[in-house]
């Protein structure tokens, strides 16, 4: 699998890890301008969506898919499709609002790349333009389309999300009604060092107990336990600051089981010998069974109302955009964001211009 992804078109802003979004770049990578395109599927004011990017978008959504539910992708896909030619409609008219408000995403693109290089432990980004090379994954593309997901999202963030006035009572009337969705086991969240120890040798056993002693006592005296892991942990979690998640009861082993659920938050364990060598574990979270306290998970459940909002009000945004715009579809293909509203595009000289340059580069059949 190729190590960049593509965004969806029109994404509620998420924060994942880069890494999380290795998904299909070949897939959404642009057209190059030699590529011989079948035929032009939607016009949207002077731009064009081509049935090579629609195909490439479906298969995109069919992968998606099946990584977020494998049983069920098929019915998944099905609901999904659909919308497909409403997600280039609406990302080409983000696209068009964002450079009337003067986003470039310039800045951004450097801070994503650059995040990217360090997760990859790259020295440059050229480095990360060698690697994508290697995946046959045009840098340059790649980076178009990061730029697009970019401004979509500011473009978002700045005309819906602003806008969207979440106030105390909305959250307590939320948490009040979801309460019995919100039940939880007990659970802890850890964190790990690991002192490896890579033979059953005393004298290296007894070192790599001394060595985490060692970490123990400096940690005790202030140095940050994240920071060691990052900079001391032979764990595989070491980049991560150690974290190793959440666990129910009756997940661990007993006897860690048995030590850890009876710490409290911040609380570290004396070094515990296992087979990897021995490991220094810190309760960074402790929940009880039950509800949580509305206090607890408020920002929980801002992100909740926050998605349950903004999806109506997005909508309602593209559909004034839609009205605003000048948008043809092609006999058989189907915008399901359309407006009754909506007027077709009026041939002008600027776009019977732009529509002989772009017959120089591509060879189109058009409608």
């Amino acid at each position: 699998m190729p190590w960049f992804a593509s965004a969806k078109p029109v994404m509620i802003m998420r924060k994942l890890p880069f890494l999380a979004l290795l998904l299909i770049a070949a897939i959404a990578a642009p057209l190059s301008a030699d590529t011989v395109v079948e035929e032009i599927i939607a016009r949207v004011n002077n731009q064009i969506i081509t049935r090579s990017e629609y195909q490439r978008s479906k298969e995109q959504t069919k992968q998606e898919a099946q990584q977020q539910d494998s049983a069920n992708a098929d019915k998944v896909y099905a609901e999904r499709e659909k919308d497909v030619l409403r997600g280039l409609i609406d990302q080409q008219l983000l696209l068009e609002r964002g450079k009337e408000m003067e986003i470039t995403g310039e800045t951004e693109v450097i801070k994503r790349l650059d995040e990217m290089r360090k997760q990859m432990n790259l020295a440059t980004i050229d480095e990360l333009a060698e690697e994508a090379t290697k995946q046959g994954i045009s840098f340059e593309e790649y980076k178009q389309s990061l730029k697009n997901q970019i401004i979509t999202q500011q473009v978002i963030g700045r005309e819906v999300g602003s806008r969207m006035n979440l106030t105390k009572d909305d959250e307590t009337k939320y948490y009040e009604a979801h309460k019995n969705e919100m039940m939880r086991p007990e659970e802890i969240r850890l964190s790990e060092i690991l002192v490896a120890t890579k033979s059953d040798n005393p004298a290296q056993i007894a070192s790599a107990q001394k060595t985490a002693e060692g970490l123990l006592a400096d940690i005790r005296k202030g140095t940050s336990f994240e920071d060691t892991a990052k900079k001391s942990s032979d764990g595989p979690t070491a980049k991560r600051g150690g974290d190793l998640g959440y666990f129910k009861r009756g997940v661990l082993a007993k006897e860690l089981e048995d030590k850890t659920f009876s710490m409290k938050p911040g609380d570290i364990s004396e070094p515990i010998h296992t087979k990897q060598g021995f490991v220094l574990l810190k309760v960074a979270e402790h929940h009880q069974a039950g509800i949580p306290a509305f206090e607890e998970i408020e920002p929980r459940i801002q992100d909740a109302l926050y998605q349950e909002r903004i999806e109506p009000a997005l909508r309602a945004f593209l559909t004034k955009l839609r009205e605003d715009a000048f948008i043809d579809i092609k006999p058989g293909y189907v915008d399901t964001g359309a407006s009754a509203n909506q007027s077709k595009p009026v041939e002008t000289a600027n776009a019977e211009a732009g529509a002989k340059k772009l017959k120089k580069k591509k060879k189109m059949l058009l409608f």
